[in-house]
């Protein structure tokens, strides 16, 4: 009896698959409306630049859908490295990406704390990118902005330091 249960709950990491195919399918989602996004934003920049027609402030919108393409691929990413994190560590290694080079980059996760570490870095990324997207949309009109702006710039500096003193320590 002790036997059949510890098979069991040796068995049951494999539920974790359903975490992992998950992400890979929130991935590939979020990489497709991404790109499907900037080929519409694509077609509207030919409708006003070569076209002619008139849309006000058609570069701030330009800006802001590739800051959010951008923000959209960084979660991708995060999903991705997620999931193949998780296979990792609860599964098995990948074995095809052994002597990938690529794969070494983004595979060396031995433990829970390696997948915690690459998650942050990423996270900090789309964090720091959705600060510039509310920054697009700042009036400063009221010098109480212009200050609140450059706080907020000095503390997305101190995160980018800290978030590379931390990496160097490894």
């Amino acid at each position: 009896m002790k036997d059949f249960f510890e098979r069991l709950l040796w068995g049951s990491r494999y539920l974790t698959l359903l975490a992992v195919w998950s992400c890979i399918i929130g991935m590939a989602l979020l990489f497709t409306l991404s790109a499907l996004d900037m080929g519409k934003l694509f077609l509207e920049f030919i409708d006003v630049y070569i076209l002619g027609h008139n849309i006000p402030d058609f570069h701030t919108i330009v800006v802001s859908h590739v800051i959010t393409a951008v923000d959209d691929f960084l979660l991708a990413m995060v999903l991705l490295i997620f999931g193949l994190g998780v296979y990792e560590l609860h599964i098995d290694k990948l074995e095809c990406a052994r002597d990938n080079e690529a794969a070494g980059k983004l595979l060396k996760i031995e433990s829970l704390d390696d997948l915690k570490d690459r998650l942050g870095k990423v996270i900090l990324m789309i964090l720091i990118v959705a600060f510039f997207k509310n920054v697009l949309h700042v009036k400063f009109d009221d010098p109480l902005n212009i200050l609140y702006m450059g706080g907020g710039i000095f503390l997305v500096a101190l995160a980018l330091y800290f978030g590379h003193k931390a990496g160097e320590h490894k």
